[in-house]
Protein backbone atom coordinates (compact mmCIF):
# COMPACT_ATOMS: atom_id res chain seq x y z
CA UNK A 1 0.00 0.00 0.00
CA UNK A 2 2.94 2.52 0.80
CA UNK A 3 4.26 1.44 -2.58
CA UNK A 4 1.17 2.37 -4.34
CA UNK A 5 1.03 5.68 -2.76
CA UNK A 6 4.20 6.84 -3.53
CA UNK A 7 3.79 5.35 -7.22
CA UNK A 8 0.79 7.88 -7.20
CA UNK A 9 2.42 11.13 -5.53
CA UNK A 10 5.36 10.07 -8.05
CA UNK A 11 3.17 10.24 -10.50
CA UNK A 12 1.20 13.55 -9.41
CA UNK A 13 4.83 15.55 -9.48
CA UNK A 14 6.61 14.32 -12.65
CA UNK A 15 3.19 14.39 -14.93
CA UNK A 16 2.66 17.52 -17.37
CA UNK A 17 -0.94 17.49 -16.80
CA UNK A 18 -0.04 17.97 -12.76
CA UNK A 19 -2.18 20.76 -12.04
CA UNK A 20 -4.89 18.53 -13.65
CA UNK A 21 -3.90 15.61 -10.96
CA UNK A 22 -4.41 18.27 -8.16
CA UNK A 23 -7.99 18.11 -9.05
CA UNK A 24 -10.08 15.96 -6.88
CA UNK A 25 -12.19 15.97 -10.33
CA UNK A 26 -10.34 15.44 -12.16
CA UNK A 27 -7.74 12.90 -10.97
CA UNK A 28 -9.09 9.85 -11.89
CA UNK A 29 -9.71 10.47 -15.31
CA UNK A 30 -6.07 11.92 -15.91
CA UNK A 31 -4.66 8.47 -14.06
CA UNK A 32 -7.30 6.41 -16.16
CA UNK A 33 -5.85 8.58 -19.58
CA UNK A 34 -2.06 8.30 -18.97
CA UNK A 35 -1.47 5.03 -16.96
CA UNK A 36 -4.95 2.87 -17.75
CA UNK A 37 -3.29 0.05 -15.77
CA UNK A 38 -3.04 1.97 -12.29
CA UNK A 39 -7.26 3.13 -12.68
CA UNK A 40 -8.46 -0.16 -10.24
CA UNK A 41 -5.33 0.58 -7.87
CA UNK A 42 -6.46 4.10 -7.84
CA UNK A 43 -10.33 3.36 -7.11
CA UNK A 44 -9.15 0.99 -4.66
CA UNK A 45 -7.13 3.77 -2.83
CA UNK A 46 -9.63 6.00 -3.24
CA UNK A 47 -12.34 3.67 -1.41
CA UNK A 48 -10.32 3.07 1.10
CA UNK A 49 -9.28 6.97 1.54
CA UNK A 50 -13.36 7.53 1.55
CA UNK A 51 -13.69 4.57 4.56
CA UNK A 52 -11.44 5.98 6.91
CA UNK A 53 -12.66 9.60 6.78
CA UNK A 54 -16.15 8.30 7.07
CA UNK A 55 -14.73 6.47 10.04
CA UNK A 56 -13.11 8.95 11.80
CA UNK A 57 -15.77 10.87 10.99
CA UNK A 58 -18.28 9.10 13.04
CA UNK A 59 -16.12 8.44 16.14
CA UNK A 60 -15.81 12.44 16.23
CA UNK A 61 -19.25 12.45 16.03
CA UNK A 62 -19.90 10.13 19.00
CA UNK A 63 -17.12 11.40 20.59
CA UNK A 64 -19.06 15.17 20.96
CA UNK A 65 -21.88 13.38 21.73
CA UNK A 66 -20.13 11.71 24.93
CA UNK A 67 -18.74 14.62 25.85
CA UNK A 68 -22.19 16.19 26.01
CA UNK A 69 -23.74 13.48 27.85
CA UNK A 70 -21.06 13.86 30.50
CA UNK A 71 -21.36 17.80 30.90
CA UNK A 72 -24.94 17.14 30.94
CA UNK A 73 -24.66 14.77 33.88
CA UNK A 74 -22.15 16.91 35.49
CA UNK A 75 -24.98 19.80 35.46
CA UNK A 76 -27.75 17.33 36.88
CA UNK A 77 -24.93 16.29 39.47
CA UNK A 78 -24.90 13.02 38.77
CA UNK A 79 -22.16 10.70 40.23
CA UNK A 80 -19.47 9.86 37.99
CA UNK A 81 -18.00 6.39 36.70
CA UNK A 82 -14.42 5.75 37.32
CA UNK A 83 -14.16 5.43 33.41
CA UNK A 84 -16.07 8.54 32.75
CA UNK A 85 -13.59 10.84 34.85
CA UNK A 86 -10.73 8.84 32.78
CA UNK A 87 -12.76 10.25 29.65
CA UNK A 88 -13.11 13.55 30.95
CA UNK A 89 -9.85 13.88 31.61
CA UNK A 90 -8.43 13.27 28.19
CA UNK A 91 -10.86 15.80 27.10
CA UNK A 92 -8.47 17.88 24.42
CA UNK A 93 -7.97 21.82 25.49
CA UNK A 94 -11.28 23.09 22.98
CA UNK A 95 -13.16 20.18 24.82
CA UNK A 96 -12.15 20.89 28.24
CA UNK A 97 -13.84 24.57 28.24
CA UNK A 98 -17.52 22.92 28.67
CA UNK A 99 -16.50 20.76 31.66
CA UNK A 100 -14.51 24.52 33.32
CA UNK A 101 -17.73 26.05 32.71
CA UNK A 102 -19.39 23.41 34.71
CA UNK A 103 -17.09 23.54 37.53
CA UNK A 104 -17.48 27.06 37.62
CA UNK A 105 -21.24 26.79 37.88
CA UNK A 106 -20.37 24.30 40.54
CA UNK A 107 -18.08 26.34 42.65
CA UNK A 108 -20.51 29.35 42.61
CA UNK A 109 -23.66 27.70 43.44
CA UNK A 110 -21.99 25.71 46.42
CA UNK A 111 -19.54 27.82 47.66
CA UNK A 112 -20.56 31.31 46.36
CA UNK A 113 -17.70 33.69 45.00
CA UNK A 114 -15.37 34.41 48.52
CA UNK A 115 -11.75 33.36 47.99
CA UNK A 116 -10.06 32.68 51.04
CA UNK A 117 -6.33 34.04 51.58
CA UNK A 118 -4.32 31.80 54.39
CA UNK A 119 -0.74 33.23 55.04
CA UNK A 120 2.18 30.36 55.18
CA UNK A 121 5.03 30.30 57.14
CA UNK A 122 7.36 27.66 56.37
CA UNK A 123 9.15 27.21 59.98
CA UNK A 124 11.75 24.72 58.86
CA UNK A 125 12.95 22.95 55.83
CA UNK A 126 14.88 19.73 57.65
CA UNK A 127 13.48 16.73 57.04
CA UNK A 128 14.25 13.53 58.29
CA UNK A 129 12.16 12.06 55.32
CA UNK A 130 14.45 10.77 51.77
CA UNK A 131 11.52 10.98 49.41
CA UNK A 132 12.71 10.86 45.44
CA UNK A 133 11.04 13.74 44.30
CA UNK A 134 11.45 16.63 47.14
CA UNK A 135 14.14 18.84 47.43
CA UNK A 136 13.84 19.18 51.26
CA UNK A 137 14.60 15.28 51.71
CA UNK A 138 17.63 14.05 54.03
CA UNK A 139 20.20 13.05 51.25
CA UNK A 140 19.72 16.38 49.85
CA UNK A 141 23.11 17.71 51.07
CA UNK A 142 23.19 21.06 49.15
CA UNK A 143 20.17 22.18 50.54
CA UNK A 144 20.97 25.23 53.38
CA UNK A 145 18.86 23.76 56.52
CA UNK A 146 16.89 25.94 59.10
CA UNK A 147 14.72 25.77 61.54
CA UNK A 148 12.41 28.84 63.46
CA UNK A 149 12.19 28.53 67.20
CA UNK A 150 8.83 28.90 68.58
CA UNK A 151 8.40 32.36 69.43
CA UNK A 152 9.76 33.44 66.10
CA UNK A 153 7.14 31.36 64.76
CA UNK A 154 4.59 32.77 66.79
CA UNK A 155 5.89 36.17 65.88
CA UNK A 156 5.21 35.33 61.94
CA UNK A 157 1.48 34.42 62.93
CA UNK A 158 0.78 37.72 64.28
CA UNK A 159 2.21 39.32 61.59
CA UNK A 160 -0.22 37.14 59.64
CA UNK A 161 -3.11 39.10 61.49
CA UNK A 162 -1.53 42.31 61.06
CA UNK A 163 -1.82 41.66 57.39
CA UNK A 164 -5.46 41.06 57.25
CA UNK A 165 -5.55 36.75 57.38
CA UNK A 166 -7.96 35.09 58.97
CA UNK A 167 -5.49 31.83 58.93
CA UNK A 168 -1.77 30.98 59.71
CA UNK A 169 -1.15 27.46 58.24
CA UNK A 170 2.51 26.26 59.79
CA UNK A 171 4.31 24.13 57.03
CA UNK A 172 7.75 21.94 57.61
CA UNK A 173 9.54 19.15 56.66
CA UNK A 174 9.28 16.05 59.01
CA UNK A 175 11.71 17.41 62.12
CA UNK A 176 11.41 15.91 64.92
CA UNK A 177 13.09 18.67 66.69
CA UNK A 178 9.29 19.63 67.06
CA UNK A 179 7.78 17.35 69.54
CA UNK A 180 4.09 17.35 69.76
CA UNK A 181 5.13 19.43 73.11
CA UNK A 182 6.60 21.70 71.15
CA UNK A 183 4.06 22.25 68.38
CA UNK A 184 1.09 21.93 70.78
CA UNK A 185 2.81 25.24 73.04
CA UNK A 186 3.35 26.95 69.37
CA UNK A 187 -0.52 26.67 68.84
CA UNK A 188 -1.66 27.71 71.95
CA UNK A 189 0.43 30.81 71.90
CA UNK A 190 -1.16 32.01 68.45
CA UNK A 191 -4.59 30.94 69.95
CA UNK A 192 -3.75 33.25 73.21
CA UNK A 193 -2.03 36.07 71.28
CA UNK A 194 -4.24 36.39 67.96
CA UNK A 195 -7.98 35.35 66.49
CA UNK A 196 -6.49 33.27 63.66
CA UNK A 197 -7.29 29.59 62.70
CA UNK A 198 -4.59 27.58 62.37
CA UNK A 199 -3.22 24.61 59.83
CA UNK A 200 -0.77 22.26 60.46
CA UNK A 201 1.47 20.80 57.99
CA UNK A 202 3.97 18.98 59.70
CA UNK A 203 3.88 15.46 58.57
CA UNK A 204 2.92 11.70 59.42
CA UNK A 205 2.92 11.23 63.44
CA UNK A 206 1.58 8.64 65.59
CA UNK A 207 -1.86 9.20 66.52
CA UNK A 208 -1.37 10.21 70.31
CA UNK A 209 0.83 13.17 68.85
CA UNK A 210 -1.78 14.22 66.78
CA UNK A 211 -4.51 13.66 69.84
CA UNK A 212 -2.25 16.12 72.25
CA UNK A 213 -1.55 18.87 69.02
CA UNK A 214 -5.48 18.63 68.84
CA UNK A 215 -5.96 19.29 72.36
CA UNK A 216 -4.34 22.76 72.22
CA UNK A 217 -6.40 24.25 69.56
CA UNK A 218 -5.64 23.87 65.70
CA UNK A 219 -8.24 23.61 63.68
CA UNK A 220 -7.05 21.92 60.53
CA UNK A 221 -4.21 19.34 59.21
CA UNK A 222 -2.95 19.38 55.93
CA UNK A 223 -1.35 16.02 54.75
CA UNK A 224 -1.32 14.89 50.81
CA UNK A 225 -1.80 11.51 50.27
CA UNK A 226 -0.13 12.12 46.91
CA UNK A 227 -1.24 8.96 44.71
CA UNK A 228 -3.87 5.88 45.21
CA UNK A 229 -1.26 4.05 43.30
CA UNK A 230 0.70 1.52 45.36
CA UNK A 231 3.28 0.74 43.21
CA UNK A 232 3.72 4.81 42.32
CA UNK A 233 3.91 5.38 45.76
CA UNK A 234 6.54 3.06 47.09
CA UNK A 235 8.30 4.71 43.92
CA UNK A 236 8.55 7.95 45.58
CA UNK A 237 8.42 7.13 49.14
CA UNK A 238 11.33 4.43 50.07
CA UNK A 239 10.63 5.10 53.66
CA UNK A 240 6.86 5.40 53.92
CA UNK A 241 4.49 3.17 54.09
CA UNK A 242 1.51 3.35 51.46
CA UNK A 243 -1.25 1.88 53.76
CA UNK A 244 -0.54 4.53 56.38
CA UNK A 245 -0.74 7.26 54.63
CA UNK A 246 -4.88 7.04 53.78
CA UNK A 247 -5.15 5.76 57.47
CA UNK A 248 -3.24 8.79 58.64
CA UNK A 249 -5.89 10.71 56.81
CA UNK A 250 -9.27 9.35 58.39
CA UNK A 251 -7.15 9.36 62.30
CA UNK A 252 -6.86 13.00 61.77
CA UNK A 253 -10.76 13.24 60.84
CA UNK A 254 -11.47 11.05 63.67
CA UNK A 255 -9.41 13.51 65.95
CA UNK A 256 -11.82 16.28 64.96
CA UNK A 257 -9.21 17.98 62.35
CA UNK A 258 -10.81 19.69 59.23
CA UNK A 259 -9.07 17.76 56.97
CA UNK A 260 -6.76 19.12 53.70
CA UNK A 261 -5.08 16.13 51.51
CA UNK A 262 -4.66 16.11 47.50
CA UNK A 263 -1.85 14.62 45.29
CA UNK A 264 0.71 15.91 42.79
CA UNK A 265 0.54 15.46 38.91
CA UNK A 266 2.96 14.40 36.37
CA UNK A 267 5.47 11.81 38.32
CA UNK A 268 7.02 9.25 36.18
CA UNK A 269 4.90 6.11 35.56
CA UNK A 270 1.28 8.30 37.22
CA UNK A 271 -1.62 7.24 34.47
CA UNK A 272 -4.82 8.92 33.43
CA UNK A 273 -6.60 5.66 35.58
CA UNK A 274 -4.75 6.09 39.00
CA UNK A 275 -5.65 9.93 38.75
CA UNK A 276 -9.07 8.68 38.16
CA UNK A 277 -8.90 6.47 41.40
CA UNK A 278 -7.41 9.29 43.35
CA UNK A 279 -10.56 11.69 42.39
CA UNK A 280 -12.78 8.69 43.63
CA UNK A 281 -10.51 8.99 46.96
CA UNK A 282 -11.03 12.65 47.85
CA UNK A 283 -14.93 11.72 47.24
CA UNK A 284 -15.02 9.27 49.80
CA UNK A 285 -12.72 10.26 52.05
CA UNK A 286 -15.23 13.42 52.46
CA UNK A 287 -11.84 16.01 52.74
CA UNK A 288 -12.30 19.37 53.85
CA UNK A 289 -9.82 20.89 51.47
CA UNK A 290 -8.32 18.94 48.54
CA UNK A 291 -4.77 20.49 46.86
CA UNK A 292 -3.99 19.68 43.38
CA UNK A 293 -0.21 20.61 42.52
CA UNK A 294 1.99 19.66 39.61
CA UNK A 295 5.21 17.92 39.76
CA UNK A 296 8.49 19.91 39.41
CA UNK A 297 11.29 18.40 38.83
CA UNK A 298 13.99 18.79 41.81
CA UNK A 299 17.83 19.25 39.93
CA UNK A 300 18.57 17.38 43.71
CA UNK A 301 16.39 14.55 43.66
CA UNK A 302 17.02 11.34 42.08
CA UNK A 303 13.04 11.04 40.26
CA UNK A 304 13.30 11.32 36.50
CA UNK A 305 12.96 14.84 34.77
CA UNK A 306 9.47 15.02 33.24
CA UNK A 307 8.95 18.51 31.83
CA UNK A 308 5.10 19.65 32.96
CA UNK A 309 4.46 22.11 29.93
CA UNK A 310 1.21 23.57 30.88
CA UNK A 311 -1.42 23.03 33.54
CA UNK A 312 -3.87 21.46 31.04
CA UNK A 313 -4.26 18.07 33.26
CA UNK A 314 -3.96 20.18 36.50
CA UNK A 315 -6.88 22.28 35.29
CA UNK A 316 -9.25 19.44 33.85
CA UNK A 317 -8.46 17.73 37.55
CA UNK A 318 -9.32 20.76 39.67
CA UNK A 319 -12.53 20.50 37.61
CA UNK A 320 -13.49 17.41 38.03
CA UNK A 321 -12.67 17.73 41.50
CA UNK A 322 -14.96 20.40 42.17
CA UNK A 323 -17.89 18.98 40.22
CA UNK A 324 -17.20 15.80 41.90
CA UNK A 325 -16.90 17.12 45.81
CA UNK A 326 -18.69 20.37 45.30
CA UNK A 327 -17.99 22.20 48.13
CA UNK A 328 -14.93 21.85 49.17
CA UNK A 329 -12.09 24.14 49.75
CA UNK A 330 -9.81 24.25 46.32
CA UNK A 331 -6.44 26.10 46.58
CA UNK A 332 -4.63 27.80 43.71
CA UNK A 333 -1.07 26.57 44.82
CA UNK A 334 2.67 27.94 44.58
CA UNK A 335 3.58 24.93 42.23
CA UNK A 336 0.18 26.44 39.99
CA UNK A 337 2.50 30.22 39.75
CA UNK A 338 5.95 28.44 39.02
CA UNK A 339 4.56 26.50 36.09
CA UNK A 340 2.66 29.96 35.16
CA UNK A 341 3.81 32.72 36.84
CA UNK A 342 1.78 35.48 35.35
CA UNK A 343 -2.00 33.93 35.48
CA UNK A 344 -1.53 30.31 37.10
CA UNK A 345 -3.40 31.39 40.31
CA UNK A 346 -6.23 32.78 38.04
CA UNK A 347 -6.42 29.84 36.16
CA UNK A 348 -7.53 27.46 39.09
CA UNK A 349 -9.80 29.88 40.55
CA UNK A 350 -12.01 29.81 37.14
CA UNK A 351 -11.89 26.38 37.15
CA UNK A 352 -13.09 25.76 40.57
CA UNK A 353 -10.36 26.95 42.84
CA UNK A 354 -11.96 29.72 46.12
CA UNK A 355 -8.29 29.36 48.26
CA UNK A 356 -4.91 31.17 48.35
CA UNK A 357 -2.00 30.53 50.62
CA UNK A 358 0.07 33.80 50.28
CA UNK A 359 3.25 33.47 51.76
CA UNK A 360 4.68 35.08 54.69
CA UNK A 361 7.91 33.51 55.25
CA UNK A 362 11.04 35.95 55.08
CA UNK A 363 12.25 35.59 51.51
CA UNK A 364 15.70 34.69 52.80
CA UNK A 365 14.34 31.60 54.02
CA UNK A 366 11.58 31.51 51.53
CA UNK A 367 14.40 30.40 49.04
CA UNK A 368 15.91 27.70 51.15
CA UNK A 369 12.57 26.08 51.01
CA UNK A 370 12.61 24.40 48.15
CA UNK A 371 11.12 21.16 47.50
CA UNK A 372 11.15 22.12 43.96
CA UNK A 373 12.81 25.19 42.30
CA UNK A 374 10.47 28.26 42.10
CA UNK A 375 10.61 30.98 40.02
CA UNK A 376 12.14 34.47 41.39
CA UNK A 377 9.48 36.63 40.50
CA UNK A 378 7.73 34.53 43.80
CA UNK A 379 10.14 35.68 45.56
CA UNK A 380 7.88 38.79 46.94
CA UNK A 381 7.88 41.06 50.15
CA UNK A 382 4.43 39.54 52.16
CA UNK A 383 2.65 43.00 51.87
CA UNK A 384 3.28 43.44 47.68
CA UNK A 385 2.10 39.49 47.65
CA UNK A 386 -0.84 40.10 49.68
CA UNK A 387 -1.90 43.33 47.47
CA UNK A 388 -0.99 41.70 43.83
CA UNK A 389 -3.73 38.77 45.08
CA UNK A 390 -6.90 40.48 46.00
CA UNK A 391 -6.40 42.51 42.77
CA UNK A 392 -6.60 39.91 40.88
CA UNK A 393 -9.17 38.30 43.06
CA UNK A 394 -11.09 41.38 42.62
CA UNK A 395 -10.45 42.17 39.08
CA UNK A 396 -12.27 38.33 38.65
CA UNK A 397 -15.33 39.73 39.89
CA UNK A 398 -14.78 37.79 43.07
CA UNK A 399 -14.30 38.65 46.95
CA UNK A 400 -11.73 38.05 49.59
CA UNK A 401 -13.31 36.37 52.27
CA UNK A 402 -13.73 38.16 55.54
CA UNK A 403 -14.27 34.71 57.80
CA UNK A 404 -11.93 31.88 58.66
CA UNK A 405 -12.22 29.65 55.75
CA UNK A 406 -13.76 26.74 57.76
CA UNK A 407 -14.99 23.62 56.32
CA UNK A 408 -18.10 24.22 54.45
CA UNK A 409 -18.79 20.18 54.94
CA UNK A 410 -18.63 20.36 58.76
CA UNK A 411 -20.02 23.89 59.46
CA UNK A 412 -23.54 24.48 57.18
CA UNK A 413 -24.67 27.51 58.93
CA UNK A 414 -20.86 29.29 57.47
CA UNK A 415 -22.04 27.71 54.13
CA UNK A 416 -25.42 29.50 53.66
CA UNK A 417 -24.40 32.87 55.08
CA UNK A 418 -21.66 32.75 52.59
CA UNK A 419 -23.89 32.13 50.40
CA UNK A 420 -26.46 34.43 51.58
CA UNK A 421 -23.93 37.26 50.75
Amino acid sequence: MLILLFSLSFFILYSDDRQECLSYRNFPRTVERHCPEWTTSYQCVSTLVNTIFVVYTLKFLMNKKHIHNFIEKAYREEKFTNKEIINLLKLDNEESQELFKVADFIRKKYVGDDVHLRGLIEFSNICERNCRYCGLRRDNKRLSRYRLMPEEIVNYAEKCQKLGYRTVVLQSGEDSFYTARIISDIVREIKQRTNLASALCIGERKREEYEQIFDAGPDRYLLKFETSDPELYYKLHPDLKYENRRKKVIELKEIGYQIGSGIIVGFPGQTTESIANDIKWFDELELDMIAIDPYIHHPDTPLEKIKLNDLSLVLKIVAITRIITKDTLIPATTAISTIDIHNGRQRILEVGGNVIMPNVTPVHLRKKYEIYPKNKKLYKEPEKLKEEIENMVVSMGRKVAKDRGDSYKRFPLHKKLVLQE
